[in-house]
């Protein structure tokens, strides 16, 4: 069977400790899209990991871990990543990497970093790591397959001037900045193929063969809906498709065989970068929020950054799971509004005087205000609990008026940052 795991937000939601509890009953875990440009923690018996480009399924002896055609490669921090588990006593993960997978070059970084620079308080609130030209490099039929590494050299001299031509007059000239030179390009390929020689294969074709071997088959997103190219909040997206419906072609399968979408959602809403956010709030109020979420504080898993936060935004919320296709939700730190008196849930907007339950474009998405309900708090801590029907009543009508609001079934429940902190229930839509 396959299922994909999706995010219904900004990112951050959680992914990574579902995708690492589910990957106990899966044998092949993939990422089917984006790069090491958002990380998902993990929390286990080896220790705290925030991994960035490997499936969240890696600490398991009985999985493959598959990086799909979808991805932007960045070969050394591949290396590296495998490299930093083995270190703390992870047992080599079974790792493939797709021969059709986009490798992010150090160019492509160089790229990101130049253009945030010069945009300046304009900026996309980029983490700065080459995905958005590595991509771009893609669809303009200028970047590098993996399968081409090992090709004659020619065609990389080739290739490589070609890259030289295209980009040092931005460099030069938009940038000021050193240009590139074939050379560097070329060696540097050379040496990408050496480490990721041994790890080459056909994904696709070993995903079919898999799928009609009935294996269990989990797909893992990166970042959410509301940061896919299309479907999300354009332009501060992501250059990828976030949404479940592609991971059929970030993967290499059919889209028929994917029998359930399992969305992540977060019990309070959280962003890194810039873009609308209708539910936000600021100053003390987010600051303490901010100190007590996640697993250790709302940073970002990759560049540290403080996140956002605001209070569940149950219109984009709604949309999330819609445009991803859900069939089950996850809903994640629940435990950390357990300070609060009163929590208060976004279940409307007011744009131009109008209220409105649909979540609009993004034109109209910078005007829009939002609609709260006030809900009891538990007052207490939540950890530790395993039985749904053993949570306060307060908390159960949360996560209640979370799933009416969803119109979705919520069938786990993250109560705390362990991977035996969730709660599987019979939900009540």
């Amino acid at each position: 069977m396959v299922k994909a795991i999706v995010g219904a937000n900004w990112g951050d939601e959680g992914k990574g400790k579902i995708t690492d509890m589910l990957a106990r009953e899966s044998d092949i875990i993939v990422r089917f899209q984006g790069g090491s440009n958002a990380g998902h923690t993990i929390i286990n018996d080896y220790g705290k990991f925030a991994l960035h480009l490997l499936p969240s399924g890696v600490f398991y002896d009985h999985t493959t871990s598959v990086i799909a055609n979808g991805v932007a490669l960045n070969i050394p921090y591949f290396a590296k990543e495998i490299n930093s588990l083995t270190e703390k006593g992870v047992p080599a993960p079974k790792v493939l990497v797709s021969d059709r997978a986009q490798i992010l070059m150090p160019y492509h970084i160089l790229f990101d970093q130049y253009e945030e620079e010069r945009l300046g308080i304009k900026s996309f609130g980029s983490t700065k790591s080459g995905i958005a030209p590595c991509y771009s490099d893609k669809y303009a039929k200028i970047g590098f397959q993996v399968n081409e590494l090992f090709t004659d050299a020619s065609f990389i001299r080739e290739k490589a001037e070609n890259v030289c031509r295209q980009k040092n007059p931005l460099l030069k000239n938009l940038y000021c900045k050193p240009e590139l030179y074939p050379d560097d390009i070329v060696k540097t390929l050379g040496n990408y193929a050496e480490i990721i020689e041994p790890y080459i294969c056909d994904t696709s074709s070993f995903l079919h063969d898999s799928i009609k071997e009935k294996k269990n088959v989990l797909l893992e997103g990166q970042l959410g809906a509301l940061k896919d190219t299309d479907h999300g909040i354009y332009p501060m997206v992501t250059s990828s498709s976030t949404l479940a419906g592609f991971a059929s072609v970030g993967a290499g399968i059919p889209p028929y065989e994917i029998k359930d979408i399992i969305t992540v959602v977060k019990a309070y809403s959280s962003a890194v970068g810039a873009g609308a956010f209708v539910s936000e709030i600021f100053d003390k109020e987010a600051e303490e929020l901010r100190k007590r979420g996640g697993d250790s504080g709302e940073y970002g898993a990759t560049t540290g950054r403080p996140r956002r936060v605001g209070w569940f935004d149950a219109v984009a919320t709604k949309y999330g799971c819609s445009i991803q296709g859900a069939t089950e939700v996850a809903l994640t730190v629940l435990d950390p509004l357990g300070y609060l008196d009163e929590i208060p849930i976004c279940i409307g907007y007011e744009i131009n005087g109008k209220t409105t339950k649909k979540f609009p474009n993004t034109t109209l998405l910078s005007r829009a205000k939002p609609i709260l309900k006030t809900l009891p708090g538990w007052k207490c801590d939540i950890r530790g609990i395993r039985e749904f029907g053993q949570l306060p009543a307060e908390c159960q009508s949360y996560v209640n008026e979370i799933e009416k609001e969803l119109q979705l079934p919520v069938t786990l429940v993250s109560n705390g940052p362990g991977r035996s902190d969730i709660i599987r229930r019979t939900p009540d839509v």
